[in-house]
């Protein structure tokens, strides 16, 4: 009498639902799965035992040892069957070094240089990047100079390679940068959220055109919304810095390389196309940065050894956790390191809002208007994420109304409303100019705008 055969079963656990498993059936008895298994994240096949004479055919074109067996394997936590494993020691943290610089005289730099120098400064050796206007000479003094100082600048085949290229140094624990433009930008969104979700640093130089599509390659602020509300997939911020000058071109790149590793997260430098392009003069900081090593680096030699980055999380619940991790960080970002500067702001009944190259004409704007005797006033978001909301909520306290100045369809007067909203601020009138296309507010038109709602001062 022949002896019956083994009941064939599937441990779900171990199933990677390839299929092979289905074409070998002769009996058509096994299907692919419907149902996600929430230890390893796929779909394991299904058997339908009425149809099935376990024949084992299917065991046999099983790439999985345990997959398909005539056992049902229980999975064990390797932790209890093996112990713990032995930990590496951490490695200890090289701290930065302040390293004295001699005083120089003030150089006259473009803004894409300045940037550059910026960078430098901070102890950025590995640049990355991919050429477009209006920020290509940015990427032309790297490859210049760092070769020079033992560093790298590599033009990568696009600005997804860029992105990524910048995930692995960052991911080494070294300062690492790039210089582009909104289009190249755009496609740099997958890596920057891969960069947030691994905490690693790294800079991006955005130097804005106008939008959408190809556009054109004038000044525009057309990335405000993307920078601060769009990095990528996921919950993801990064701080954005807007500056205003060449000068703060460089003050606020070589500011965003410490940010970065502070926070172990991207920095975003928001400069528009004439801010790349515009020379001004430019002081030099009185030291530069030797960046050290932080403990967390997957820096390639045995000290290192047992570090790991990586953003994948296949329990949900750990995934949460990381997520509320983030957040906190995020948190920590708004009460911390909001940025605000002003011209005029003593006494001032209208609020000029404005930031990147409409602040340089927006203060030429307000000084006529003090000179009439109009109080008026200018207050420069430095930070476009987090929004210094604080600083303008103390503004508000005094002030009638605000007038946002901005080469965009509204997308920074967006990010002051949105802060408004959360900080239960005071109600104000608002008015707004705007330009697109690479066209910018000028003085002239700021200034007619604001005297044909403001009074003379007694």
């Amino acid at each position: 009498m022949a002896q019956p055969r083994p009941e064939v079963i599937v441990t779900e656990a171990l199933c990677k639902g390839c299929g092979r498993c289905v074409d070998a059936c002769p009996k058509h008895a096994i299907h692919l799965g419907t149902e996600i298994n929430q230890v390893s994240g796929l779909m394991p096949v299904h058997i339908d035992h009425d149809v099935c004479n376990d024949c084992g055919l299917c065991m046999s074109a099983c790439p999985e040892p345990y997959g398909l067996s005539t056992e049902l394997y229980e999975l064990e936590d390797p932790k209890k069957l093996y112990g713990e494993n032995a930990r590496r020691p951490k490695p200890a943290t090289i701290p930065p070094r302040k390293i004295a610089l001699p005083k120089v005289e003030p150089l006259v730099l473009k803004g894409n240089y300045a940037s550059a120098i910026g960078a430098i400064l901070a102890g950025c050796r590995h640049v990355f990047g991919y050429p477009i206007t209006p920020s290509t000479e940015g990427a032309e003094l790297m490859a210049k100079l760092q070769p020079k100082l033992h560093g790298v600048f590599l033009q990568a085949c696009s600005e997804v390679a860029t992105i990524n290229h910048m995930y692995g140094t960052g991911g080494a624990g070294l300062p690492t940068m790039t210089f582009t433009s909104s289009p190249g930008f755009s496609l740099m969104l997958e890596g920057i959220s891969y960069m947030i979700g691994t905490q690693l640093p790294g800079v991006i130089v955005n130097v804005m055109r106008p939008g959408p599509g190809l556009g054109y390659i004038g000044p525009e602020q057309s990335d405000i919304k993307l920078m601060c509300r769009g990095l990528g997939h996921g919950n993801t911020h990064a701080i954005v810095l807007a500056p205003t000058s060449p000068q703060e071109m460089l003050d606020l790149t070589f500011e965003a390389f410490a940010l970065s590793f502070k926070y172990r997260n991207p920095v975003i430098i928001a400069a528009d196309g004439f801010l790349g392009q515009i020379t001004g003069r430019v002081t030099l900081p009185d030291h530069l940065i030797d960046p050290g090593l932080p403990d967390w680096a997957v820096f390639g030699d045995a000290a290192h050894r047992g570090n790991l980055n990586s953003s994948i999380f296949q329990d949900w619940v750990d995934l949460e956790k990381h997520n509320e991790l983030l957040c906190e960080k995020y948190a920590l970002m708004q009460a911390n390191e909001q940025r605000s500067t002003g011209y005029r702001l003593d006494g001032a009944r209208t609020l000029v809002i404005a930031c990147n190259t409409p602040a340089r004409t927006a203060k030429a704007a307000v000084e006529r208007l003090r000179r009439e005797g109009r109080p008026a006033g200018l207050f420069q978001p430095v930070s476009l994420w987090p929004f210094p909301i604080k600083a303008l909520q103390q503004q508000l306290e005094t002030v009638k109304r605000v007038v946002v100045v901005e080469a965009s369809a509204g997308q920074l007067e967006d990010e002051m409303r949105l802060a408004l909203h959360h900080a239960d601020a005071p109600k104000v009138e608002i008015h707004h100019l705007r330009h697109m296309g690479g066209i910018l507010p000028n003085d002239q038109e700021i200034y007619e705008m604001v005297r044909g709602l403001t009074e003379v001062e007694q």
